[in-house]
């Protein structure tokens, strides 16, 4: 190490593996290569990352700059061009742009696959990587200008990879691991999310939005992606017919027979099950009784929390009547705070080839955003500053009062004087005008 890191050094000393030890390993690995005959890009790449991001820590600011565009030729995305705004003092970061590569549905690998893409990265860029990202992407951390095109001509013609999504675009689109090993999962939540990313591949890779837009694919309310929180358009699993019950089973938790949440926690001893307490009085719209020795649910009042399913998985499943919520307009705080999504489909069945999605949902709502969103105003800030009721009006969903959480609340819906006889609707809204002054 050619670096003095001692605030650095600090992090190694929990109880937790540190990126830090990572880093030094992969610097260490690089300088036992003096001619750097293994490697594209400056030996000392991981050895100067460390400096850097040492420096950052002592002076409390960052020392990474966005040096412009960069990228590869005919794609708007998929590279973060990133230079050091100290070259001198650590030449082999003075170029350290990030690639973002489309990761597989679900994230299922191959060894053979993996490898690959890591011998691709140790030979073109820094060895570092991210798996997986908050974008869901496989992350390619630092190489230099030069070798962008050597390395999106391997990954396009070598491993039949693409990247992924970056600035002003769809970005890669990014699902759980759905029916392929999940139970809970309601639709198929890779072959949706591979369709829509090969079907809008130019909104992927050529910017053209008022700023990012994002897809993610959850299988059911577990929520595993955390798309209600993150995703412009969020695709939830659920079912519309009643949860399926096996009394016996039920009994069999409650008798101790069954160890509750699939047996997890083995190693601490909760007690007995109670399922009044573990159950029933966390159901939060209070629609689960036991009559006797039977547990019943009032499904019209469900809202698909999942908890009940989650604590007693065998006596408890999904309904048959299967299909996807869709919610909109879910962001982290950027120019606006951060927004979890409004629903906007209550339910709608999925079925190949999705028209019904495309058509009726995703493409409407990007004429209107691409229409009248500001320069990096997310879709849910466009929502809160015209109105949910507009966003109704551009994909023609008609107002359901599962839109709103409860009365009054959420005062999206106002009737218009054309739409109501004798103009009733305008003395209300004046009244609530006055009232409000």
């Amino acid at each position: 190490m050619k670096h003095e890191t001692p605030l650095l050094d600090q992090l190694e000393t929990g109880p937790w593996p540190s990126f830090v030890s990572d880093l030094k390993q992969e610097a260490e690995k690089r300088a036992k290569n003096e001619e750097g005959t293994e490697f594209q890009i400056p030996v000392d790449v991981v050895d100067d990352l460390i400096g850097v991001l040492e420096l950052s820590y002592k002076h409390g600011c960052t020392h990474w700059k966005h040096g412009g565009i960069v990228g590869v030729f005919g794609y708007g995305g998929g590279v973060i061009g990133r230079y050091c705004d100290q070259p001198e003092m650590f030449p082999g970061v003075a170029h350290f742009h990030t690639l973002r590569v489309n990761q597989p549905a679900g994230h299922f690998y191959t060894t053979k696959y993996l490898r690959e893409l890591c011998d691709l990265w140790d030979f073109r860029g820094s060895g570092v990587t991210n798996m997986h990202g908050s974008t869901g992407d496989i992350i390619f951390i630092g190489t230099t200008t030069k070798q962008l095109e050597e390395i999106f001509y391997e990954m396009t013609h070598k491993l039949d990879q693409d990247l992924g999504g970056s600035g002003s675009n769809l970005r890669t689109p990014s699902d759980c691991i759905g029916q392929a090993r999940c139970e809970f999962a309601c639709y198929d939540t890779q072959d949706l999310c591979y369709e829509l990313t090969q079907e809008y591949q130019d909104e992927l890779h050529r910017p053209a939005f008022p700023y990012k837009f994002k897809f993610k694919f959850d299988g059911c309310p577990n929520c595993c992606v955390a798309s209600i929180a993150r995703a412009d358009l969020s695709f939830i699993g659920t079912w519309r017919d009643d949860i399926k019950i096996d009394q016996e089973v039920v009994q069999a938790y409650m008798g101790g027979e069954i160890a509750p949440n699939g047996g997890a926690h083995k190693d601490r001893d909760w007690g007995p099950f109670d399922i009044q307490k573990e159950v029933i009085d966390r159901c939060p719209t209070k629609c689960m009784w036991m009559d006797g020795k039977e547990l019943k649910i009032d499904n019209k009042e469900c809202t698909r929390c999942m908890h009940c399913i989650n604590v007693m998985p065998r006596a408890l499943r999904i309904g048959n009547d299967r299909g996807v919520t869709i919610l909109a307009g879910a962001k982290a705080p950027i120019l606006d705070g951060a927004q979890m999504g409004s629903l906007l489909v209550p339910f709608m069945k999925v079925e190949p080839p999705y028209d019904e999605i495309k058509e009726k949902v995703i493409e409407p709502i990007w004429d209107w955003w691409m229409e009248e969103g500001k320069n990096r105003e997310r879709l849910g800030e466009l929502m809160k500053r015209q109105g949910f009721q507009k966003l109704l009006e551009v994909t023609g969903f008609d107002p359901d009062p599962r839109m709103i959480q409860e009365p009054r609340s959420n005062p999206y819906v106002f009737w218009k004087e054309e739409e109501v006889p004798g103009g009733w609707s305008r003395d209300i809204n004046e009244f609530r005008k006055q009232h409000q002054r």
